[in-house]
């Protein structure tokens, strides 16, 4: 799971059933998979109904096909946490998430992962919320039937769980983030500081800034739940009334929950004239199969419009058909690589490009946007030693505009993601004035999940500190608030 919905306060025993919260936004997570089969005389479990014509009962579908295999060939371990599970208290300093995440990976019992929403299970295997972890080794754990949108939630074994659309990510997380969850956290402690904070004359931003940029947003979103029970009153509504500028967006981008975020960062990227294409390409190029489909469903509540209708009347082109891939969400993520299909994959993206006069892009987009990343980090090695260069370069050249965008933020994705996303946060910065809308969604995106990494991409990148960035281009609280979230200390 990631870190926003169920606001659950972290305690230092916390219960052995509690499930591990992600963050959203971690993308593709490739991982050893073995294959797996189900085990002789297996029942099958779904729901059924009456048939009203006095027929057998039929099993009640999942929105899409699931030709996985349903358990996992070796039993010998109990795949489900159990209720009378040995349970290990954190040490004294590591955060309740690192506690889970170690246990995980030593003999303790296994962790259950949440899946989420509307999503299709991949025939090649791995998806990042489809597994679970047990004694060392990754095995595949598809039994679980999946209801329609939120709300119906999955069946783990003989057990339904009900999940939010926050709920949807593995243990299985690269990356070192800058902001963790707080210790001894107490929500209603802290909706009582943030309206002691706002309340009357003046506002206290410091005060602010210390509560909301120092909580995850798992952390936030309970906050705002004891404000509102409270005080009758909406805490976002009482930010925006209480800052302005940068800093207000900040806050109002921090107290979103992560999914609602992504969304909205969508919907004003395609809303009035024009479109802002390094939105779409940023957040659709660099997310998972579940991530991607969660989006699209809540952007369906939120919206009233299907995203994959909105991109198709945004953009044109092979831009278009690109991003059409990506919001369809069906790449590869066995985490299987094939040496002999990399030689083939990368001979016909040769074949397709500079052999040729022309560029055939449905190749390339085909196979970018449906190879998983392991598959892609042979095929790009297997194109450079075919060419003394790398795809990156060919891409330079064969391609032009927002398509060229797009497949570069695949590659770097597929290579270094850190790299990636420092390139984002140095190009809001650099020239004349500075994106800070860019600047505020890389942050608030990222710090739960690699902004650390990030930050050491931008230091060997460009020679200087994120943080002396920052100090350059932003001010006041706003510039205080951004080093909280980057795990800097404050400076005058």
């Amino acid at each position: 799971m990631y870190p926003y919905g169920s606001g659950m306060p972290h305690s230092s025993q916390p219960p052995t059933n509690e499930q591990a919260k992600v963050p959203f936004g971690i993308g593709f997570v490739t991982a050893p998979i073995h294959s797996a089969a189900p085990p002789p005389n297996q029942p099958q479990h779904f729901q059924q109904y009456p048939n009203q014509h006095g027929g057998a009962p039929y099993p009640m579908h999942s929105p899409y096909p699931n030709t996985s295999a349903p358990y996992p060939v070796n039993v010998s371990s109990p795949p489900y946490p159990t209720n009378n599970a040995p349970h290990v208290a954190p040490q004294q300093g590591v955060s309740y998430q690192q506690h889970v995440y170690s246990q995980s990976h030593s003999n303790q019992h296994p962790i259950a992962h949440n899946a989420n929403a509307s999503y299709p299970v991949n025939t090649g295997g791995y998806t990042p919320a489809m597994t679970y972890q047990a004694s060392n080794r990754h095995e595949q754990g598809y039994g679980f039937g999946q209801g329609h949108a939120y709300g119906h939630g999955q069946v783990y074994g003989h057990e339904q769980v009900q999940l939010s659309p926050n709920q949807i990510f593995t243990l299985n997380k690269e990356g070192t983030p800058t902001l963790f969850p707080a210790q001894g956290f107490d929500p209603v402690k802290d909706a009582h500081d943030l309206r002691k904070a706002m309340k009357g004359f003046g506002t206290d931003e410091d005060k602010l800034i210390e509560i909301i940029c120092r909580r995850n947003n798992e952390q936030r979103q309970e906050i705002q739940r004891q404000y509102k029970t409270h005080f009758g009153k909406d805490l976002i509504e009482d930010i925006k009334s209480e800052t302005s500028g940068n800093f207000e967006k900040l806050l109002v981008g921090l107290l979103r929950p992560i999914v609602d975020y992504y969304c909205a960062e969508l919907n004003d990227a395609m809303a009035g004239i024009g479109t802002d294409e390094e939105v779409l390409i940023e957040i659709l190029c660099t997310l998972s199969n579940v991530e991607i489909h969660t989006i699209k469903n809540q952007y369906l509540r939120l919206y009233g419009a299907h995203l994959e209708s909105e991109l198709t009347s945004e953009t044109s082109g092979n831009f278009k058909r690109l991003l059409i891939s990506l919001c369809t969400a069906a790449r590869d993520e066995s985490g299987r690589a094939d040496p002999n299909q990399a030689k083939e994959d990368a001979r016909e993206l040769l074949k397709a490009g500079e052999l040729r006069v022309g560029t055939d892009e449905s190749m390339f987009n085909m196979i970018l946007c449906q190879r998983n990343y392991q598959q892609l980090k042979l095929i790009f090695q297997e194109y450079a030693d075919m060419t003394g260069h790398s795809l990156e370069k060919a891409i330079k050249k064969e391609f032009s505009g927002d398509i060229m965008e797009g497949l570069i933020a695949i590659f770097k994705c597929v290579t270094n993601k850190a790299d990636y996303f420092a390139s984002r946060l140095h190009k809001s910065m650099a020239g004349i004035g500075t994106n800070d809308k860019q600047l505020i969604r890389v942050i608030i995106t990222r710090c739960e999940i690699d902004l650390a990494d990030i930050k050491v991409a931008f230091e060997r990148l460009y020679g200087k500190s994120l943080k002396s960035w920052i100090k350059g281009d932003t001010s006041g609280h706003y510039k205080h608030a951004l080093y909280a979230l980057v795990g800097e200390q404050r400076s005058s």
